[in-house]
């Protein structure tokens, strides 16, 4: 069913209090610096994607189970006193959320945070991407998984490709740059697009990155027959392209897992995220806050911690930003999405936020 919530830009969030002293760099006992922090701000979106949500949907949270904007504010700042320097909204689809442009707003303002971006199934970016932009958004990641209607529909169980499109189209323009788009690989549904959405990105001007199936949205055995690995994608485009892919350095907004690579001497890059056939848990920069509250250290594991229940119970500042430190020190060396934890919920991609 399509959530028919809009943002709007009438509510006022707080001043952001000020900034405390230095603080150590979050850092857990692997050595890893964790310095990325995503969001999740609401757990409804538009589409049902059956990699992401099962066929019956997902068990909704109710609105006093959500952190509120003014919870979040507090929370991210204390992320990045403690040492996050780069912040993605995330959902669901985060455009849903109500209210969305002065947490915006509120976020950019921080005086520790270097970027703040939103991922977004764009279906209503054309109509707010300049807000977002005049608001302190710096960019957007996009979720594209097929440039064929028929395919995007059955994919997205339903969902339009048109106003997708409009809105890569209406990011580019407000100058959200860089524009991410994600392609999540599946034999037998949209693997013969590999090649297409190489050229659509080049002709946009765009960074794509191909991403690797993973057990974590629907039943396990049907992912894995899906599943299409990185040096297959890798191989697809050198053949079509008949240049070598050579691996470089991420571009300067690089914040995630993906390995890039350029196409010949000019003809563009690309990013893989294989989670599974090349993991990359060593050099993991990140966690999770999702939008009950809960602290997740891993994507592919259950360990997560309560930030919202001291919250409302009033904890002060430090006390919080001790339990952020103490939470993030036992995130776990590696993930488990190569069957070793079975028990992984078919949900766990829309309820953690991606």
């Amino acid at each position: 069913m399509t959530i028919a919530t809009e943002p709007a830009n009438g509510t006022e969030i707080p001043p952001v209090a000020p900034s405390v002293e230095a603080l150590p760099q979050l850092v857990d006992s692997f050595g890893r610096r964790i310095h990325y922090l995503r969001v999740s701000v609401t757990d409804r979106c538009q589409f049902r994607c059956f990699y992401c949500r099962p066929p019956g949907g997902i068990d909704l949270a109710e609105h006093r189970e959500l952190l509120t904007l003014e919870e979040i504010t507090r929370l991210v700042r204390l992320f990045t006193e403690c040492g996050i320097e780069r912040v993605r909204l995330t959902g669901g689809e985060p455009l849903l959320r109500r209210n969305i442009m002065p947490l915006v707003a509120a976020l950019a303002a921080l005086p520790r945070l270097r970027e703040l971006s939103l991922s977004t199934n764009a279906l209503m970016l054309a109509r707010y991407a300049s807000d977002l932009v005049a608001n302190g958004l710096k960019r957007v990641n996009i979720s594209l998984d097929s440039l064929n209607p028929e395919t995007f529909r059955e994919i997205t169980r339903g969902g339009d490709l048109a106003p997708v499109l409009a809105g890569i189209e209406a990011a580019l323009r407000a100058g959200l740059h860089p524009v991410k788009v994600n392609m999540v690989v599946m034999k037998g549904i949209n693997e013969t697009e590999i090649p297409a959405m190489v050229e659509f990105a080049r002709e946009n001007g765009l960074i794509l990155r191909f991403i690797e199936t993973m057990p974590i949205g629907e039943p396990g055995q049907d992912s894995i027959s899906r599943f299409v690995p990185a040096e297959v994608i890798r191989e697809t485009v050198q053949r079509h392209f008949g240049r070598e892919l050579r691996e470089t350095r991420p571009p300067a907004h690089g914040n995630g897992p993906a390995r890039y690579f350029r196409i010949g001497s000019s003809g563009g890059e690309m990013g893989i995220i294989s989670a599974l056939s090349q993991h990359f848990c060593e050099g993991c920069n990140r966690v999770r806050l999702t939008s009950r509250g809960r602290l997740v250290l891993c994507l592919g594991r259950e360990d997560r911690v309560d930030l919202k229940a001291p919250l409302r119970e009033g904890m002060e500042d430090e006390p919080l930003r001790q339990r952020i430190r103490e939470a993030v020190a036992k995130k776990p060396e590696r993930h488990r999405l190569d069957g070793e934890t079975p028990n992984i919920p078919p949900h766990r991609m829309s309820a953690l936020g991606g």
